[in-house]
């Protein structure tokens, strides 16, 4: 009898230890009051990808304005939030598979692109590429993750079939020019950008699916090439990215379940959770200054502003602020902060819904000192937004989907990245 009863209290001590490794997301449930705004935000800013995607082609726009060409990261966003959206039952599944395949067949066979890299805007209309843009290596990879949770949730089908050539047309190696980072992109007016992905950024996405591909990874060398640069802001320490901006913190988790993993000593779901808590921190030292930051009130990332878009940020980074704020920050990081973010939500919902809540959930941004509202919504941090809601209101579903996929296991063996033999979280 004894020794059942140590067993079991060992048992249940070591249960008691795993949970507390866990974000704080996964360790309470939410109210009911809580759930449903947070559900009511996440179906509303998947309306953005139902009316901003074009009817012939499917491919997304950029933002809510009149005109606006289609974004390609945003198009990738649109195919996981439409799969997400049908798995629901918000969306006719006969409806969304025909989007998925529409979509799907335009980026394979009419969507300009240079060597699988597609060109950061498009022709919502026909897929030709516009503003002399480039063939941008981090808005590719976007593409590429979204197209491949939307075949997730379609196994076996010609939507997994064509998300797959996608992924496997893209010549990775040959956008690093010869160097051991990967480009930002390439144009044919001028070739490679001088630009290269040589720090902590956004670009996680991007190397986890250049070196896991099945077809064209980029040797390993490349995981190791890039800086990761840290500093100490009010005690946390952090890897940090130039602009500070939250959404650099956040694309990658979207898809990539980091609670498991560890870089050396570095494991980037606890780096964001100091960064978003940071953020808001910064943002918080600058009240007495402008109107918009309060206890609730925080959200420094790349958004529309007064003067135009910035890429607003906190420390460490460049630290950019002006009292401009954006909701999907502080949605973004629900899986980091989930009791500083639900504040800032509720905040917001509660006391700003008539001037920043519209037919597409939240607005961009919105500056009080300024009286400045933005009347537009930005695919990408719509994209973003209702990713990480999924992720937070049901049980980490896109990381689920993500993680299970070959070439991001192959990414996390070829780097090492599994802490003393342990797993991620999903099963």
């Amino acid at each position: 009898m004894r020794k059942n009863n140590f067993f079991r209290g060992t048992w249940l001590l070591l249960v008691f230890v795993l949970l507390q490794t866990l974000p704080a997301v996964f360790a309470a449930p939410l109210s009911s009051e809580d759930t449903e705004l947070l559900t009511t935000i996440q179906k509303d800013t998947l309306q953005y990808f139902l009316k901003r995607s074009d009817k012939s082609t499917g491919l997304t726009r950029d933002s809510s304005q009149s005109g606006s060409p289609a974004s390609i990261s945003a198009t990738g966003f649109s195919l996981a939030a439409i799969a997400i959206g049908q798995s629901h039952g918000w969306i006719p599944a006969d409806w969304s598979r025909d989007y998925l395949k529409k979509t799907l067949k335009t980026l394979l066979h009419r969507a300009e692109h240079h060597k699988g890299f597609f060109y950061h805007f498009l022709d919502a209309r026909n897929g030709k590429r516009i503003w002399m843009s480039e063939a941008s290596s981090i808005d590719t990879a976007l593409l590429v993750a979204g197209a491949l949770v939307a075949a997730q949730y379609f196994p076996g089908t010609e939507i997994e079939k064509m998300a797959w050539e996608i992924y496997r047309r893209v010549d990775w190696p040959w956008m690093m020019n010869g160097r051991l980072l990967i480009c930002m992109g390439w144009t044919p007016e001028t070739g490679f950008l001088p630009y290269y992905w040589d720090m902590y950024n956004e670009h996680l996405i991007l190397q986890a699916l250049a070196l896991g591909s099945p077809t064209h990874p980029v040797p390993l060398e490349a995981w190791n090439e890039w800086r990761r640069r840290e500093e100490t802001y009010n005690e946390k320490k952090i890897v940090y990215s130039y602009s500070g901006s939250l959404f650099t913190y956040q694309f990658p988790h979207a898809f990539i379940d980091f609670r498991g993993l560890k870089d050396n000593d570095i494991n980037y779901f606890e780096n964001s959770r100091k960064a978003s808590l940071a953020n808001r921190e910064y943002s918080l030292s600058f009240r007495s200054q402008h109107k918009s930051y309060s206890e609730n009130s925080w959200g420094l990332s790349a958004s529309l502003g007064p003067g135009g878009y910035k890429a607003y940020g906190g420390k460490p980074g460049e630290g950019l602020q002006d009292g401009t704020l954006a909701p999907y920050a502080v949605i973004a990081s629900l899986v980091f902060t989930p009791e500083e973010s639900l504040a800032a939500i509720r905040f917001f919902y509660q006391n700003y819904a008539k001037d920043l809540y519209g037919y597409f959930g939240f607005k961009d941004a919105f500056n009080l000192d300024k009286k400045w509202w933005a009347e537009e919504y930005l695919g990408i941090d719509q994209g973003i937004s209702l990713l990480m809601l999924e992720n937070f209101l049901n049980d980490g579903a896109v990381w689920k989907k993500f993680m299970h996929l070959e070439p991001i296991k192959r990414w996390i063996e070829l780097c090492g990245l599994r802490r003393d033999g342990a797993t991620t979280s999903v099963s």
